[in-house]
């Protein structure tokens, strides 16, 4: 028998709401009577208001706004639920103002100032009218912390309960990663965090700002995908609505990022073996790549619009032009990987051919940590020597969140693992040093001196971090707290610690070459289209590893 819900159009929501209590109580009005029962949005009551009110939580606007600040503990994406049951408005309605904050500082702050605080891709500070007897949900975005403020003067209203919506893909954390260093587990999982919240309705770059797919930005958080979750489909889902809204000639919104959906496509088959959906690409990935020769001058040096690696590197044009041309490359050897597994020979020596030639040029990479990281990956410089000269002095400054993930495979490439995990315990861990549960779009180790913490109202004579940095398009409190692209070191432990490399499309062959560099074991899983793969490493007294692993069937497992 046919239902009502036959005769409606739409698609179903792959995400999961969840109701999530405060846990804390960070701030509230001063003025006595202001705020009253305020602990008892802390004791977990729902949001079905009655008739009667039984122990309310009160707020007296007396001339001026009562509020409160309320922490939820952790980065969330989604709103809040406010459940009402009365007050003394003749009209039955209050005015409520609600603003969301990614920090303490940012929730406490107006719209504008020095600070910048902004409604950018996401409201998260308006004026709302909720009503009596009624539970009103409001706000679509990123945040830990919810400031409310009763508006109308001379009412009061009494409060049921205050929860956050949380909006969010229910899904297994297949992958894993364990060693005898806390600080390295909680960042491994921060970072896989940070990626599970930016999985909404497509792959986005952060869940406050800016709420868009950006293919580079894509790349570490395939990446993490590929090491936590294993197939999901919201890969290409993303890749093909990039794919599908820029046709060629139209790059990507610029080079680099189109250049990002090659190397996301041969990173995703090697994962997943899906030849079918590598198939459907066949047209726009041999045109891109004939796109790309076309930008290649007689002097093999490349002529493009908006030359971009990131933004911190963006002061630095020689090293830019270097992380480009090294990229461009990266674009060309993998290319031709893919054409050949699409029988597509003539597409793969035309790839071959300009890989050779860009390959007989070195540009200077000018001191720029992230293009001498892409040069080494490329090989056009020793790994090696590009590490001791120029990427592992003065480490962790000169990093960025989104290139720090390649100056760490730069890194663990020449060898230095020891090196690359203390840079990840003091760049990644210093942002949790703050109070982060997620990471930020951008971070400079240089903030950390005299930096007041995040979940806190910063005190005199600390900095504010959220307010007073940032750049580019990021300044102040418009600086996402919870950016995709920072989770680079959650792929790379697995990838060089644990030492998990897949060599065969569909992870039909697995290298496992483990480096401990200080640590004494590590243990995780890795997902595969086969199941899961079990690896533990212990470093005997010698020096040596002891390793076990256990891999499905379908699973090959190549040692050293």
């Amino acid at each position: 028998m046919k239902s009502p819900l036959d005769t409606i159009r739409g698609e179903q929501d792959p995400r999961t709401r969840r109701y999530v209590d405060p846990v804390r109580i960070v701030w509230q009005s001063e003025e006595a009577g202001a705020i009253e029962n305020e602990q008892v949005l802390l004791t977990g009551l729902d949001g079905q208001s009655s008739l009667s009110a039984v122990n309310p939580f009160v707020m007296r606007n007396q001339g001026s706004p009562a509020g409160i600040l309320l922490d939820f503990g952790i980065e969330l994406h989604g709103g809040v639920q406010i459940s009402v049951w009365q007050g003394n408005h003749p009209e039955r309605v209050a005015k409520l103002r609600v603003r969301f904050g990614e920090s303490v500082m940012e929730a406490m702050s107006d719209i504008g100032g020095d600070r910048n605080a902004t409604n950018a891709h996401a409201m998260r500070d308006q004026i709302i009218e909720v009503s009596y007897l009624g539970a009103t949900e409001i706000g679509n975005s990123g945040f830990r912390f919810v400031r409310i403020d009763l508006m109308d003067q001379q009412r009061y209203l009494e409060l049921r309960s205050v929860r956050a919506v949380f909006l969010y893909r229910d899904i297994e954390y297949q992958g894993s990663f364990h060693c005898d260093d806390q600080l390295l587990n909680d960042i491994w999982l921060t970072g896989a965090y940070t990626v599970h919240l930016n999985m909404q309705d497509y792959l986005w770059d952060g869940i406050k700002r800016d709420r868009l797919v950006w293919t580079g930005d894509m790349h570490p958080e395939t990446s993490v995908i590929q090491t936590v979750f294993g197939n999901h489909d919201i890969v290409p889902r993303s890749l093909d609505f990039k794919r599908d809204r820029y046709p060629l000639p139209q790059w990507m919104t610029m080079p680099t990022y189109s250049i990002w959906w090659i190397i996301i496509h041969h990173d995703w088959y090697m994962q997943n073996g899906d030849l079918a959906y590598l198939e459907e690409q066949r047209g726009y990935l041999t045109a891109l790549l004939r796109q790309l020769t076309q930008v290649i001058q007689e002097d093999d040096t490349i002529d493009i619009p908006f030359p971009f690696l990131d933004w911190p590197s963006s002061s630095n044009p020689e090293g830019v032009k270097a992380g480009v041309h090294a990229l461009f490359i990266w674009a060309f050897r993998i290319g031709g990987k893919l054409c050949r597994w699409l029988n597509e020979e003539d597409a793969a020596q035309l790839c071959d051919e300009y890989e050779a030639r860009l390959s007989a040029v070195v540009p200077s990479h000018n001191g720029s940590k992230q293009a001498a990281s892409l040069l080494a990956l490329t090989g056009l410089v020793d790994p090696a020597e590009t590490n001791a000269s120029v990427i592992a002095p003065n480490s962790p400054k000169g990093y960025s969140t989104f290139y720090g993930y390649y100056i760490l495979k730069a890194r663990g490439a020449a060898g230095d693992v020891a090196g690359a995990i203390q840079s990840i315990r003091e760049y990644w861990g210093g942002m949790l040093s703050l109070g982060a549960t997620t990471f930020w779009e951008d971070f400079d180790i240089d903030w950390l001196e005299n930096a007041g913490r995040i979940d806190e109202i910063t005190p005199d004579g600390k900095i504010d971090v959220h307010g007073t940095y940032g750049g580019y398009c990021y300044e102040g409190y418009r600086h996402s707290f919870c950016h995709g692209w920072a989770s680079g070191p959650t792929a790379w432990l697995t990838e060089y610690v644990l030492g998990v490399r897949v060599e065969e499309p569909g992870c039909k062959v697995l290298r496992i070459e483990p480096n401990l560099g200080d640590l004494s074991w590590a243990e995780g899983t890795y997902p595969t289209p086969h199941g899961l793969v079990e690896i533990r490493h212990e470093k005997r007294r010698d020096g040596s590893v002891h390793t076990v692993i256990k891999a499905p069937e379908g699973v090959q497992i190549r040692r050293g």
